[in-house]
């Protein structure tokens, strides 16, 4: 069994800093001290006491970031990287897992696998010190080739932190000191018939619901431990895409969608003066009302082939919906009405010709503009730029560069910069240039090594979308965690 007291982290000195360039574009989770209105209303209020000393700056926790949107309200980050690159705050170990952490009340909270449990370790957000652990009995073997640790990023909530492990366990732990409040195995309850990568949609918080992308199906007299990828093409869903949780109980409220689960994130969005829970499961995308999960729409949007996924998450483009999957079918964008959800833009039949195919990076959209990469694996996959336009009722699209970079990236929208992170493990800071792509700096984490180790801070792939927060930028390989400066305390 792997002692957790022996997990080390790593804090280098000031003068030694990295010596390559990088840039960050990157997802994102954010709250703040006090309670807000519509979508931020369901960032958590509870007594944890903050250990930040960075008195400047926001919490980052959950997926995509408070508003869902991949930005950070941050400012004054570091433009000028240097030969040496930003300077390396702490690194630490991590066991198998592809979600990145989340970073609340000075807390890092970091959930993978460590031999046959999953664990959720906290961490002193500035140093990397360890103050708690948590951990569950785990039974998982990915059918794919793929590392068994978990996909999703937890979510915290005020003095709650959930988790959604790899085979469907669903946690609520306490933030202060890693108590378990309550848990639940949500393929056993749901009958839910393993997705092809296991679970993989990070679950949210709305005010005082918590909502999980399950998926489950009827049952057909065997346990769910004997169900398999393979008896995806015999499920029959149970309305139970979305299931709504009492955040304090687990118990359950709302069943929502006779779908099946994807790997794209759930978000709610304000359309319309309405908060709205944007789905993008298996099927095509669901919507419908957070608070009770009534007003259900769906637009069926999905490849034909049984081993694709819908993997990249909901956004909006100018108050419109933009889904996208990189297999077949390629970008819709939808208007949410009085009808449901109607198209009023979609890519072409030719993957040749289609401009939005997000495979599970996340699109960073500023004004009418959508900077994305988009392709399914790395050598079909470029960084581009969209422009979105509407003439006289006809929404028109227009790349306005791309650049072929064969490096599936992630992002984040901060202080008037694209912060990209590569799967290579490369952190690019570009200007949101929209007639050209604009490079300011970068820097790669595979080149950089770990003080008084034979290996660097970063192993690729570099799948798990970065976070920033209190101007500390965080960035997970295959194995190990590292915080970097982003931007100086003076």
């Amino acid at each position: 069994m792997f002692d957790f007291t022996m997990l080390a982290f790593t804090i280098p000195h000031r003068s030694q800093r990295l010596k390559h360039f990088l840039i960050v574009a990157i997802l994102g989770f954010v709250t703040t001290v006090c309670p807000l209105r519509g979508v931020m209303a369901q960032v958590g209020s509870g007594e944890t006491q903050s250990l930040w000393t960075r008195a400047q700056g926001e919490d980052w926790p959950r997926m995509l970031g408070a508003r869902y949107d991949s930005t950070s309200t941050e400012k004054g980050i570091r433009t000028n990287w240097g030969d040496q690159g930003l300077r390396v705050v702490w690194s630490a170990p991590t066991g198998e897992g592809y979600g990145n952490g989340v970073a609340s009340h000075g807390r890092w909270f970091q959930f993978d696998r460590f031999e046959d449990r999953e664990r959720l370790t906290c961490h002193h957000a500035e140093t990397g010190q360890i103050l708690w652990t948590w951990e569950s009995p785990v039974t998982y073997f990915d059918a794919y080739g793929y590392n068994n640790g978990p996909r999703c990023s937890p979510v915290v909530d005020g003095e709650r932190v959930y988790v959604y492990g790899a085979a469907g366990k669903l946690a609520c732990v306490s933030t202060s000191d890693g108590k378990r409040i309550w848990e639940k195995n949500l393929n056993e309850e749901f009958w839910v018939i393993p997705n092809f990568f296991g679970v993989g949609a990070s679950p949210l918080v709305y005010r005082d619901i918590l909502w999980v992308m399950v998926g489950g199906s009827r049952p057909d007299g065997r346990s769910a431990a004997d169900l398999s990828v393979n008896d995806v093409p015999s499920s029959r869903p149970n309305q139970c895409a979305l299931v709504g949780f009492d955040k304090r109980t687990g118990n359950v409220l709302h069943r929502v969608g006779n779908y099946l689960a994807s790997y794209a994130a759930p978000v709610v969005r304000e359309i319309n003066g309405k908060d709205v829970l944007l789905a993008f499961v298996r099927e095509g995308l669901l919507a419908f009302n957070p608070s009770d999960g009534s007003d259900e729409r769906f637009y069926a949007w999905r490849a034909s082939s049984l081993e694709s996924v819908n993997g990249a998450p909901p956004t909006l483009v100018q108050g419109d919906v933009l889904i996208g999957e990189a297999y077949e079918k390629g970008g819709s964008l939808l208007k949410i009405g009085s009808s449901g959800l109607q198209a009023i833009w979609t890519d072409g039949k030719s993957r040749r010709d289609q401009v939005f195919r997000p495979h599970w990076t996340n699109p960073l959209v500023i004004g009418s503009n959508v900077f994305v990469s988009s392709g399914r694996n790395e050598p079909d996959t470029d960084l581009r730029c969209l422009e979105w336009s509407k003439e006289k009722g006809k929404v028109e699209v227009t790349t306005t560069w791309s650049i072929r970079n064969r490096d599936r990236m992630t992002g984040i929208v901060i202080d008037n910069h694209l912060l990209l992170l590569g799967e290579r493990g490369v952190l690019q800071l570009v200007k949101p240039n929209t007639s050209r792509f604009e490079l300011v700096a970068e820097m790669d984490l595979t080149n950089q090594q770990v003080p008084g180790e034979q290996r660097p801070y970063v192993h690729t792939p570099s799948w798990a979308p970065p976070v920033v927060s209190h101007g500390l930028l965080y960035v997970r390989g295959t194995d190990r965690i590292v915080c970097l400066e982003l931007i100086p305390t003076s």
